[in-house]
């Protein structure tokens, strides 16, 4: 680690799933102006070949490789290509992830399946993926977005809670396996944070109060919010932080 410029990732490339917008967006722009050379993912071609352009108009190097990270074949295929195209993959963010919200008693099994299978499954689709090549270099850096909701559970996100749960014990579980080849395993769990997602939600007035209030800091988040801690996870700043989950929710899980 260069202890000047600890947090540099120059000659590294991040793949970043679900960056077309919001908060992988965000991290990715993060990551490539921090030297990265930053690998946009989602399943809309159209939308994420325009997050490309809007990057890359900022003067950052990206590509844009789309697959659907829930689908066993096409994670190989895209993680093949990508190596082949772009070189080894040496940070992951696996931020992938969908809201279908219902109270438990109502919620369909398609539902409840297909937030654990965007929210959880791709993770481990794309983390399995991604350590194969990093076990054989020794190093790596995989960054799963979790949540609040990790941790803490509110009516009508019973799928959501289950999956964010889950991917917050996979990295745990990643963590117990890998870092003996030097991949850190580690997550980020934003608190409210203002998106395209969350925005019918901020756009409710009781919602949108009960937030601000509870939250010490006295607002939403935005995704920019993140880009800090994404980095330091990312860089050799964090070679000895493994297994973690660090909470970014200005200051609501700390107090009741």
């Amino acid at each position: 680690m260069s202890a000047a410029l600890p947090f540099r990732l120059d000659g590294r490339r991040a793949l970043i799933t679900g960056s077309s917008r919001g908060i992988g967006l965000a991290l990715a722009a993060a990551l490539a102006s921090s030297g990265a050379h930053v690998v946009l993912n989602a399943r809309d071609t159209g939308r994420l070949e325009s997050a490309a352009l809007a990057m890359r108009s900022a003067g950052h190097t990206v590509a844009a490789v789309a697959f659907d990270v829930t689908n066993e074949v096409s994670v190989t295929t895209g993680f093949a290509a990508i190596e082949a195209d772009h070189g080894p993959i040496d940070i992951l963010v696996n931020n992938t992830g969908i809201h279908r919200r219902a109270p438990l008693v109502d919620m369909t099994l398609a539902d409840w399946n297909a937030v654990l299978e965007t929210n959880l499954t791709s993770a481990f689709l794309a983390g399995r993926s991604a350590a194969r090549g990093m076990i054989a270099r020794r190093a790596g850096k995989i960054i799963n977005i979790c949540s609040l909701m990790s941790d803490l559970a509110r009516p009508t996100t019973g799928n959501y809670a289950a999956a964010k749960g889950g991917l917050r014990m996979l990295t745990r579980a990643m963590c117990a396996e890998w870092a003996h080849h030097n991949i850190q395993v580690n997550g980020l769990a934003p608190g409210y944070i203002l998106t395209d997602l969350t925005a019918p939600l901020a756009a409710d007035p009781k919602f949108n109060d009960w937030v601000k209030t509870r939250t010490p800091a006295a607002r939403w988040g935005t995704p920019d919010d993140l880009a800090g801690a994404c980095v330091f996870l990312a860089s050799s700043a964090s070679d000895f932080v493994n297994g973690q989950i660090l909470v970014i929710d200005g200051g609501l899980s700390a107090v009741v």
